[in-house]
């Protein structure tokens, strides 16, 4: 992508000092062999289970070009591990064998699980997304094929750690896939060359929408007893900005990274509102997460063009979750409904009628599921030895992202550089996490924990 709105301070994003401590320990590692076109097993270890990553495993497993075996796992909750073993091998039975000795718990289980692959087998990283740095680092020095899910980062230090990982990891002819699907629904791709080449026109405003119910581990009431503030926060980790990006991140980065790429720009800054309304339980218990029950973003390209994006979480409101964008010669719908909802399509004016629709896309059933897809485009990469790393876009959706956030969060206009910038590392030494380390966050006497404050706390987000 050409981004017209790069400055010197992003061209010189990483700090010297910081990309050499972060490299210094890959720097006498070989670059590994890759599997040979079509050729034998390649091994798969989940790091993170429950949620997307058991679905991650699945579609490894599902690959039209094999042979693929999962061979361990591994995760700070053992019911989780589990629970995902236990669905995989009725699924795959001939392909899932992870006995006793291959299934591994705690905050350096990452390490066991990927000591147990070969150099060119595939690492899939789905632990909360304040892990992903630390994970790909080992993975690199292992020679380890890698598919991380979105979002890669929530903070500024995080993001320059992670760009200057996805430079090292190209280097050494490693195939790096990142889990933002969109880039990979047939659908999304043929809009995007049509776009690209001008059916529209020139692009001059873009809107993004995902609004419903509460999901996830949105809302989170305080902490009960018999678990520790670091596993309850990991655990309910869409509740906390440090372990995930809070859901601004988590829910709305789909959309965020389909539209930037139909402008084929990231935006260059943002300002936002953002409000919690309904933060009690209908028992009258105050929640405790960190998250707005509303966003509302306006995000602007160098060239001026505006993208609204709105967010809800809100149960009884209007349900609304699909991507648009307008164009000097017309107009398009990116996703119909959900991150990624078939058909796209395009239209000769400004409403979407029968009677103005220039293109609908029609994709075969085979390559409809964009979770599949990325996968087949993995292993194709890997089985090919083609170049394949999409780390430095995935970061960019993630700081792009984030700004939204901390406009909301902050009240104020925020910067891709200021946000890329940032110095507030969420969750410092997030490395050396035991069992027994106390958590980045720290509750009040009512168990409540540091929330955003627009207008009151405006150099960090809390």
């Amino acid at each position: 992508m050409n981004f017209s709105q790069d400055s010197a301070s992003r061209r010189e994003f990483i700090k010297a000092s910081g990309k050499s401590a972060v490299l210094s320990a890959l720097a006498s590692v070989a670059i590994p062999a890759v599997h040979a076109a079509g050729s034998d097993l390649i091994q798969v270890a989940l790091i993170g289970c429950g949620g997307r990553g058991g679905g991650a495993a699945a579609n490894a497993l599902r690959v039209k070009r094999g042979p693929v075996k999962l061979v361990a796992m591994a995760d700070v909750f053992p019911e989780r591990l589990t629970s995902d073993l236990n669905k995989l091998q009725q699924q795959f039975p001939s392909q899932v064998d992870v006995p006793a000795d291959r299934q591994f718990l705690g905050f350096d289980a990452y390490r066991k699980a990927m000591d147990c692959l070969k150099p060119g087998d595939v690492a899939i990283f789905a632990t909360p997304p304040a892990f992903r740095w630390v994970h790909f680092t080992y993975a690199i020095q292992k020679g380890l094929n890698v598919f991380m899910e979105k979002p890669l980062t929530a903070d500024g230090p995080t993001s320059r750690r992670m760009l200057a990982l996805a430079q090292d990891a190209a280097a050494r002819n490693l195939k790096v896939g990142v889990g933002l699907m969109s880039r990979h629904s047939r659908a999304l791709e043929e809009l995007a060359d049509r776009v690209h080449n001008g059916e529209i026109g020139e692009i001059i405003l873009q809107r993004g929408y995902r609004m419903h119910g509460p999901g996830g581990y949105f809302l989170s009431l305080p902490k009960p007893a018999g678990i520790s503030d670091l596993l309850y926060q990991v655990k309910r980790f869409h509740s906390f900005i440090w372990a995930s990006g809070g859901c601004y991140n988590d829910f709305y980065i789909h959309i965020i990274d389909q539209l930037a790429w139909m402008k084929n720009a990231w935006p260059v800054k943002a300002q936002a509102l953002g409000g919690r309304h309904y933060k009690v339980s209908p028992e009258g218990v105050a929640y405790v997460d960190q998250n707005f029950d509303v966003y509302s973003v306006e995000y602007t390209y160098a060239d001026g063009t505006k993208f609204f994006f709105d967010g809800r979480c809100m149960n009884g409101c209007e349900e609304i979750y699909t991507s648009c964008l307008h164009g000097t010669k017309g107009a398009g719908i990116a996703s119909k409904s959900g991150d990624c909802g078939l058909p796209s399509s395009l239209y000769s004016s400004q409403t979407a009628t029968a009677q103005s629709l220039i293109w609908e896309s029609k994709v075969s059933p085979d390559e409809r599921d964009p979770y599949q897809n990325e996968w087949n485009d993995l292993m194709d990469a890997i089985r090919d030895d083609k170049p394949y790393n999409e780390v430095k876009r995935g970061v960019e959706a993630s700081v792009t992202s984030s700004m939204g956030r901390m406009a909301a969060n902050t009240g104020r206009e925020i910067t891709f550089d200021q946000m890329l910038e940032c110095e507030h590392e969420m969750a410092p030494g997030i490395e050396k996490f035991t069992m027994d380390s106390a958590a980045p966050l720290l509750a009040d006497a009512n168990g409540r924990y540091p929330v955003p404050q627009p207008g009151i706390v405006t150099t960090r987000e809390y």
